[in-house]
């Protein structure tokens, strides 16, 4: 690591945040946890995903919400900190077009409290989780971070991309070092049980019907969370002025793939039951990563059949 010695996480809690954080502890690396436990999903989900890091000398966690100035304001002032990676977050395209007020609230206004608040404090990097439904629906596969931005289908595509301007912003005016990592379909232990993939093994688990919404050929690009987490610390070490990069795994997958792997692995057949599909939903998604591989040296390792496999080992000892 760099000489980067204590680093906020923002969403520390969350499904790759607590991956992240555990990471961060055991490179000696002082990590200040900061979530809010929003009801979202179960709270309790996120206090056992943290479970292990709570007696750690060099893991604290402090429960608050990036909408609240005053808690940020408390945080910098007691601690120096080095860096801050910011993934907390509304997540959920689909629910942001019934709630996009809130979505705008935590998305875009806490992301400017904390650009606000850490604009002067030196910072050596500052990053931001950004999200790979910034592209829309897209012309040709892959996406590059070039491409296409300015038409978001949901009102979370649009404030991930508001997040990301914001950003650039702050690091004009202010020289804050900045990267802004594009993260596509993140799965893995402890991922969100609102997420297809937990939900669908939940489903077949259970023998009830998996809704599909669509024909079920959308293609995502699902990336192991080891590999997000690769990405994010070596974005850490490697600190820019302002840059973009995707983190994917550079192979689309369809719907259906993914329900035939997870048949495999729970060793059940699932029950389909087809409908129309959502119009904040994307067709496809699929990463150009060779800015990462080249400038971060990104190089994902798990192929989707071995990390579903890994996902299901998880799920059945914490159903």
């Amino acid at each position: 690591m760099t000489d980067i010695s204590t680093v906020l996480v923002t969403g520390g809690a969350g499904f790759i945040g607590s991956h992240l954080c555990e990471r961060l502890v055991s490179e000696g690396i002082e990590v200040v946890c900061l979530d809010n436990f929003d009801p979202f999903y179960d709270p309790k989900i996120k206090w056992g995903n943290i479970s292990n890091l709570l007696n750690l000398p060099n893991f604290t966690l402090i429960e608050g919400d990036i909408r609240d100035l005053k808690t940020l304001r408390r945080i910098r002032e007691g601690y120096e900190f080095g860096a801050v990676i910011h993934l907390a977050a509304r997540a959920g395209v689909r629910r942001s077009a019934r709630e996009p007020l809130l979505y705008e609230e935590v998305n875009v206004r806490g992301t400017l409290n904390l650009l606000e608040t850490f604009k002067d404090a030196s910072l050596k990097s500052f990053i931001f989780g950004s999200s790979s439904s910034v592209y829309g629906i897209i012309r040709e596969a892959p996406t590059g971070e070039d491409d296409e931005t300015s038409r978001p289908i949901s009102p979370y595509s649009a404030t991930k991309k508001a997040g990301e301007l914001l950003c650039y912003t702050y690091h004009h005016l202010y020289d804050i070092p900045v990267t802004c990592l594009r993260l596509f379909s993140v799965y893995g232990p402890r991922m969100r049980p609102d997420l297809a993939i937990h939900k669908f093994a939940r489903l077949i688990e259970a023998g009830e019907e998996l809704p599909i919404l669509g024909d079920g050929r959308a293609r995502r690009d699902y990336t192991y969370v080891s590999d997000i987490v690769d990405g994010i610390i070596s974005a850490l070490k490697r600190p820019f002025g302002y840059e973009v990069f995707n983190l994917g795994n550079s192979r689309a997958v369809e719907l259906l793939e993914i329900v035939r792997l997870l048949e495999k692995s729970l060793g059940k057949a699932a029950r389909l039951k087809f409908l129309p599909p959502h119009p904040s939903d994307v067709p496809e998604t699929c990463a150009d990563i060779s800015r990462a591989v080249r400038m971060l040296g990104y190089s994902p390792k798990v192929e989707i059949s071995v990390g579903i496999r890994e996902f299901v080992r998880w799920f059945k000892h914490h159903q």
